[in-house]
């Protein structure tokens, strides 16, 4: 199991000294003074990396945990609340309104590019009486990338809270959380930072943490209530026992994109997918998106007498590579590239492209071109 290969959009790869830093003896993070003072520094550190001043929690549960504790935390019943969907993510963070007695009104566009920002202006001029919206920054799925420099701003206009799904992008595409105005915005350790599953990381606004703790009814549950998380370093009082190990692991992975620099590793993630789209087209196979594409995920459609799934079945089966399908109805048609975090790497994409060429010949696909040779004429 080990010695697989894997190229998937999350979890990614993770290096040494992360795997290393998850192996140091731990201390008791319920009464250890000093553990809050590293926890917290974790947290600024990660702020830095998504220009926030908001106040950021590092919980303990893999990404989803995120978007049902915003939702659980916001919504009351019959509030109002936009769901942005142009996407299977998008679309499913409707669910967790509805979980929690809200209301939903979708704003449903198609899948293959990203939410034009005048089509969205047009329909908050005719109905903005919500609560807040949801908008996934990458739609990992598909890979497709909304613009949340121009999104976010206008909901703030018309006094909605923003819920953003960063996800599949935090790390490997640009947020700037103050100036672009999100309230709520939620990340995870496995993907595009590289650190192992287990971690979601949400910031919150003041805006955003007023409107939780006014509420008329009581937060249902208890995990999934952000407001437990407020003044934990000053009562220096974690809601529940922090998984330490997994803690150590996302600082050292977080220190990782800071060494490097925040902005060089933004420019690896985009060198990384223009040449790997760029050499696919090429190549003569087609991308799922006409628009809208992401640094991170880049969706393939792969000819419907190989299949995508009979693809990533004999990837597995001859060279011990694992490399996902996409979800729903896209399960058998779509095959993801996730050169995200430590996969956005020039070696770890050369090796992948060059399965991906060597198996899709093997299968029947007729192609006289070498995806690794276009990408190397692509990469600059």
């Amino acid at each position: 199991m080990n010695n697989k290969i894997v190229y998937t959009p999350g979890p990614t790869s993770v290096r040494e000294n992360v795997r290393l830093a998850r192996s140091n003896k731990t201390t008791n993070p319920d009464i250890d003074k000093d553990f809050f003072d590293f926890y917290k520094n974790t947290c600024d550190k990660i702020g830095n990396v998504i220009k926030t001043k908001n106040d950021i929690y590092i919980l303990s549960g893999e990404g989803i945990l995120g978007l049902e504790a915003s939702c659980a935390s916001l919504t009351e019943k019959g509030d109002r609340v936009l769901v942005i969907d142009n996407g299977i993510f998008g679309k499913g963070f409707g669910d967790f309104v509805t979980m929690y007695g809200g209301e939903v009104v979708f704003f449903s566009k198609e899948r293959t590019k990203d939410i034009e920002i005048k089509e969205l202006r047009d329909f908050l001029d005719k109905d903005s009486d919500f609560k807040y919206a949801t908008i996934i920054h990458c739609d990992t799925p598909t890979g497709v990338l909304n613009d949340l420099s121009e999104i976010c701003p206008l909901l703030k206009e018309y006094n909605i809270l923003t819920v953003v799904d960063s996800v599949a992008a935090m790390a490997g595409e640009e947020i700037k959380v103050d100036d672009w105005k999100i309230d709520v915005v939620l990340g995870a350790s496995q993907k595009a930072i590289s650190a192992p599953a287990g971690l979601t990381i949400v910031s919150i606004s003041k805006d955003a943490k007023k409107a939780m703790k006014s509420r008329k009814s009581n937060i249902a549950g208890f995990y999934c209530n952000l407001t437990i998380w407020e003044n934990y370093y000053e009562r220096k009082s974690f809601p529940y026992t922090m998984p330490i190990s997994d803690i150590l692991g996302l600082d050292k992975a977080v220190d990782n994109i800071l060494d490097e620099g925040i902005e060089k590793v933004l420019e690896r993630h985009e060198k990384v997918a223009n040449a790997t789209r760029k050499s696919l087209k090429e190549y003569g196979l087609d991308l799922f998106l006409r628009g809208g594409y992401s640094n991170t995920v880049t969706a393939i459609k792969i000819p419907e007498d190989i299949g995508a799934l009979k693809l990533s079945n004999y990837m597995i089966e001859n060279y011990n590579t694992l490399v996902a399908t996409s979800l729903g109805e896209y399960k058998e048609t779509i095959l993801r590239i996730g050169h995200m975090g430590e996969n956005a790497r020039l070696e770890k994409i050369i090796n992948i492209l060059n399965t991906i060429d060597q198996s899709l010949k093997q299968l029947g696909f007729n192609s006289n071109k070498n995806l690794v040779e276009l990408f190397n004429k692509f990469y600059e």
